[in-house]
């Protein structure tokens, strides 16, 4: 990683996500998602508040040459249908040969022995970044089961030891989401302290952030920057957001739209002024 840059302090590291956030509004990446039905129109949206171009290419025959010409890939296992999956072994064939960073959201992974054995088999083929909640993270790394559904019935801290194991054997930054995020890349942790509750409260909350931290990878790609700070950026960036649309939600509903605006409006120098970040080694 000697060609890449690494912030050498937490604040180089809020000052380089900043950066970021800049480059996706000047020059938007094109993201390429393979997510699941649920939230495949609000992670669009997301991706286009944040300044990205979406596209959600999961068609067996086109997947492969779309990753090779995105900016970045979020391959999502929410509804993994026979079709979807062979898209995402297509998508991750294309990003592998083109050197297209991709994210991998092994979501409810861990009971379910489908989606399960193709998270397995994709974590060996060495994606850029891993995000999860901490259930799916320690069923990534085989250490437990899995959590219930969706949901997480496991502490991120609870999570750390595993994360930090998973991210040195596949090479990934590995990202378990809660109230307090944890990042990693094995050698460095991250713990990140922004967010919102009304978050888990909307459907595609999460997965629209697997979406934004391909984007943000994909802008680290032309700047140079590793993959930690670019994933480090996206969670700053659609945590802080997701602080700035609850206080004038009413609710969840109204949350969801107001985290669009959010996003839309959100400036470099939010990040600088109100990230709450934790460095240090493992």
């Amino acid at each position: 990683m000697s060609d890449l840059l690494r912030p050498e302090s937490t604040s180089d590291l809020v000052g380089s996500a900043a950066a970021l956030w800049e480059v996706v509004r000047e020059a938007p990446p094109l993201t390429h998602c393979i997510t699941n039905t649920v939230v495949t129109g609000f992670t669009a949206n997301v991706l286009l508040a944040v300044g990205a171009a979406p596209a959600m290419v999961d068609i067996v025959g086109e997947a492969e040459l779309f990753a090779g010409i995105a900016s970045g890939v979020l391959i999502n296992l929410g509804t993994p249908t026979p079709e979807q999956r062979s898209a995402i072994l297509e998508a991750v064939a294309g990003a592998t040969a083109s050197g297209t960073p991709w994210v991998l959201d092994p979501v409810a992974i861990g009971t379910l022995p489908i989606r399960t054995a193709l998270a397995h088999d994709l974590a060996n083929q060495r994606p850029t970044a891993i995000r999860g909640n901490a259930s799916e993270i320690l069923a990534l790394a085989g250490v437990s089961a899995g959590g219930r559904g969706v949901d997480a019935t496991d502490s991120t801290d609870a999570a750390a030891d595993a994360a930090a194991a998973l991210a040195t054997r596949t090479g990934a930054v590995v990202a378990v989401s809660g109230p307090v995020d944890l990042l990693t890349d094995g050698e460095r942790t991250l713990r990140l302290a922004n967010g919102h509750e009304l978050l888990t409260r909307v459907t595609g909350g999460g997965c629209a952030l697997g979406a934004v931290m391909a984007a943000l990878l994909g802008a680290a790609r032309v700047t140079g920057h590793d993959a930690l700070t670019a994933v480090a950026a996206a969670s700053l960036g659609y945590t802080i957001a997701a602080e700035h649309a609850a206080t004038t939600a009413r609710g969840p509903g109204s949350f969801a739209v107001s985290l669009l605006d959010a996003l839309a409006a959100l400036r470099p120098e939010d990040l600088v002024a109100e990230a709450r970040v934790e460095s240090g080694a493992r």
